[in-house]
Order: C-alpha cells, then sequence, then structure tokens
C-alpha cells in the first residue's frame, strides 16, 4: 500500500552549509512583444525582474508563487535553458552567465533538472536505460558494459528494478516515469538539481514517496535542490529556506519554520492562510486577495503588489521597496517594514 504520510523523521531541517554553491545577481529575464506585419518590438514581458538570491551548499531552497510568477523561468535561467536579458549567474565561485559551446557544456555535468511533466521529458522512443545513461554516455568514456551497470544500480535507487533497463517510459505509471527522470538528473552526479514542480503531476497517493526519495538521495549525493513548487504544504517538507515570488520578484525569504509560524510579506500571509489545517477544532483566519494578478507586460508602479495589498499605502503605489533584511536572516521587499 502506498505510503501517503510524509516521513517526519526527515522532516527536520537541517543547517547548511555557510558555503554559497549558487546565486542570481539581480538577474532579469523579458520576453519581446512583437506586432504587426514587421513584427516590431511594442513591449516586453517582465517574467523575472530583478531577482537575486543564494543556495547554500547541500541545502534544499523552496520557491513559490502562484502560476505565472516566473518561478520555472528562473529555474531555466540556472539552468541555461533561458540566458537572461541582464544579471549574473554566479556558480561556485565562477561567472556562467555568458559561456556558450564546450564550457557550457562542461557545466551542465554539475547543474541537473527534474522537469515537471514526467511524460513529456522522456523520449518515447528510447530504452528505460538508454535515457538515463545517455548523459554519461555523453561525457564518460567507459565502456558500454559498465555504464550498463551502473545504470542498473541508478534505477534501483529510485526505487525501480534493474530490468526496467530494456522497458520503454509508456510501460511505466506517472509515478514510476518521475523517478526515471530523477534517475537521468543524477546520472552525471551533479552538485544542483532544478527540481521545477517534481511532484504536482503526480496523485497525491504517489507524491510523497517521491518526495522522501529526493530526501534521501539529497543525503546521499550530497546535492543542493532548487525545489520550485506552488503548494505551499510540499515546499515545506521540503525546504531549509524558501523565496516568495510575485510578478517576477522575490518578496520574502526566510527559514523554514520562520516563514510559516510568522509570514511578514501580506502576500505571504495570504499564501499561508490558504494551507488547510487537518485539524477541525483550530480556526485559522483566511486571507483572500483582492483583484487578479497584474499583467506582467505592464507591471504596476512602485510595488507590484499594491494593487491587491490590503495594508497599501500611498508610497507603495510610486515607489519600489527594497529587498532588505528586517530581523536576522529574514528578507522582505515591503514598506511596512522599511526603514
Amino acid at each position: 500500500m502506498a505510503d501517503t504520510t510524509y516521513q517526519q523523521e526527515k522532516n527536520v531541517s537541517k543547517t547548511p552549509s555557510a558555503e554559497t554553491i549558487l546565486e542570481l545577481q539581480n538577474i532579469k529575464k523579458y520576453f519581446p512583444i512583437k506586432a504587426g506585419v514587421i513584427k516590431r518590438k511594442v513591449g516586453d514581458v517582465k517574467a523575472v525582474d530583478n531577482v537575486s538570491l543564494a543556495l547554500k551548499k547541500g541545502e534544499t531552497f523552496g520557491l513559490v508563487g502562484e502560476s505565472g510568477c516566473g518561478k520555472s523561468t528562473t529555474g531555466k535561467l540556472i539552468m541555461r535553458l533561458e540566458n537572461p536579458t541582464e544579471g549574473k549567474i554566479i556558480f561556485n565561485e565562477k561567472d556562467i552567465t555568458s559561456l556558450r559551446g564546450s564550457k557550457l557544456r562542461n557545466i551542465r555535468q554539475d547543474l541537473q533538472m527534474i522537469f515537471q511533466d514526467p511524460v513529456a521529458s522522456l523520449n518515447s522512443k528510447m530504452m528505460v536505460g538508454h535515457i538515463v545513461d545517455e548523459p554519461r554516455r555523453n561525457f564518460s568514456k567507459k565502456g558500454h558494459k559498465e555504464l550498463m551497470e551502473e545504470t542498473k544500480e541508478l534505477l534501483e535507487k529510485v526505487g525501480m528494478r534493474r530490468e526496467d533497463y530494456y522497458k520503454y517510459p509508456h510501460e511505466f505509471s506517472g509515478g514510476q516515469r518521475q523517478r526515471i527522470g530523477i534517475a537521468r538528473a543524477l546520472a552525471l552526479k551533479p552538485k544542483v538539481i532544478v527540481a521545477d514542480e517534481p511532484v504536482s503531476a503526480l496523485d497525491v497517493s504517489i507524491q510523497a514517496q517521491v518526495l522522501n526519495l529526493l530526501k534521501e538521495l539529497q543525503h546521499e549525493f550530497d546535492l543542493t535542490y532548487l525545489f520550485i513548487a506552488h503548494d505551499l504544504s510540499v515546499v515545506k517538507h521540503m525546504s531549509d529556506r524558501i523565496g516568495v515570488m510575485y510578478l517576477g520578484h522575490i518578496v520574502e525569504t526566510a527559514e523554514n519554520n520562520a516563514l510559516y509560524e510568522e509570514p511578514l510579506h501580506p502576500y505571504t500571509q495570504a499564501l499561508v492562510s490558504a494551507i488547510p489545517n487537518p485539524d477541525p477544532d483550530v480556526q485559522k483566519e483566511r486571507i483572500v486577495l483582492k483583484g487578479d494578478v497584474p499583467n506582467p507586460a505592464t507591471p504596476p508602479s512602485g510595488c507590484v503588489f499594491h494593487t491587491r495589498c490590503p495594508f497599501v499605502m500611498d508610497k507603495c503605489k510610486t515607489i519600489s521597496p527594497a529587498f532588505e533584511e528586517v530581523r536576522p536572516d529574514r528578507f522582505v521587499a515591503c514598506h511596512l517594514y522599511g526603514k
């Protein structure tokens, strides 16, 4: 029977190393809007707008926010699947923002990604074994038999069977396909894995199994995760630190427990209030935000959240708040806490 309960003993946040392994410095990603017969540029969709964050070695940094806030684009920028419009990406103290060709290819041994859709991310025409060992065949000089044996061992580590090497993706369930995707991401023994909503497409009964597997593998392989999700209960289970995104901006970062126990930014407060409480005797006030998320092509002036904020002030409409440390290890972009 499927284990539908998160393993509580593994839900204790470890103290991450002070060593920063990956850093984004004022990253922007604008997608041009073109119109007319000659496709003249008439504007930009500001998917990611001046985002800075740092991942410490061995930690899980959760990135949360509603759909369209820029979470997945941030992950693709880290992987260099998208090129930033401005800013820097620093990996292991090396600027990888402008790397091209063989230099970028070599860096990708240390940066891997688990995709949201376990069906679309696997080549249906390839055997599972070839899908998983393809990254190593591109980089390793080992022989076919040795690679095959290592791949079968890796399949076992993610909860698959050795004989699954010879099967095809359509022969497996969604959860099993995601395990194959995890095995592929681990094949080159990367240092950082970007997990882009890795369980959102799975049944609830399977999600806990995959999440616990990711935590086990993190300890075994000494991995650093950027864990992207919109489900705050999943992020709480997985993350050591959490960043909250809204309309392309990071509006708050904090340690796991601190953020859930006392959210500071009004947007974070609304998100946390929406988490269901399993105890029917506990009454919790739900904060319902008014209005819709603004168009990222024409974001509001000043604070991007001011059009929906219950605490909006006059200066929120014209002055963008600084993203600054308001308490130890608590960073917020909000005039309520400005100096």
